[in-house]
């Protein structure tokens, strides 16, 4: 039996007073990996915004990682987003400190407090993302692409139940966004679940998975043509 880590019934998404979604219905399961598509001013961020608690749910049901967006209060959202993975095209890195103390930062913020605790997750999340050789570079000194795997790296510090990931590789030339999208496809592979909203599309070819499109206000699944490769 599937069990559900996001659903939204009959919700209205707003970007403050504007109706940006209507009547949205989504499940997404553990274990999945779902594209959220559709044009810039479709919906995708306000909608993004609206699962980790930027944007408030005032019509409809959600629930995401076990919290009611509904009934979510200010004092919850920042439990709410350690249970989840938060992944940002514009990597939001500290560039006033290394790679080893952005992650520090995050795991000190969330209450950890032994050191060496704090060390060996910070390995493991690295090697995970093939950057454990950079701990001591500071965000200036890496490429765009190793930017965005610290960015990923850090969203899994707190092994999150769902990872959302959005428009992770907006910024990146198409040989980098594959890369970081097979990082991702491993984690994936590992275990997690993932949303990450795109609008990649020759990406989605390459990594097809399920898919739901922001549209002239609402949001439906694309069934997607299998490729012959």
């Amino acid at each position: 039996m599937s069990e559900p880590i996001l659903t939204l019934q009959n919700t209205k998404i707003f970007q403050r007073e504007n109706l940006v979604l209507s009547d949205v219905n989504l499940q997404i399961n553990k274990g999945d990996f779902v594209y959220l598509i559709g044009k810039t001013g479709s919906g995708k961020s306000s909608l993004m915004k609206t699962l980790y608690g930027d944007l408030p749910l005032i019509k409809g049901e959600g629930t995401i990682v076990g919290f009611n967006l509904r009934k979510l209060k200010d004092k919850e959202i920042p439990f709410l987003r350690r249970k989840l993975g938060i992944v940002f095209q514009d990597f939001k890195l500290l560039n006033d400190r290394n790679v080893f103390e952005n992650l520090k930062f995050v795991l000190k913020a969330t209450g950890w407090k032994n050191e060496k605790e704090i060390k060996e997750k910070i390995k493991e999340v690295l090697t995970k993302v093939d950057m454990e050789t950079k701990d001591f570079k500071m965000p200036f000194q890496l490429s765009g692409g190793e930017q965005q795997r610290v960015a990923i790296a850090r969203a899994l510090l707190n092994n999150p139940d769902l990872i959302l990931a959005d428009e992770p590789t907006g910024n990146l030339d198409p040989a980098t966004s594959v890369d970081v999208m097979n990082v991702l496809k491993e984690i994936y592979n590992s275990g997690k679940t993932i949303l990450m909203a795109t609008h990649d599309y020759a990406l989605i070819l390459k990594f097809p998975y399920r898919t739901i499109k922001c549209e002239g206000g609402e949001l439906f699944e694309v069934v997607q043509q299998k490729s012959s490769n």
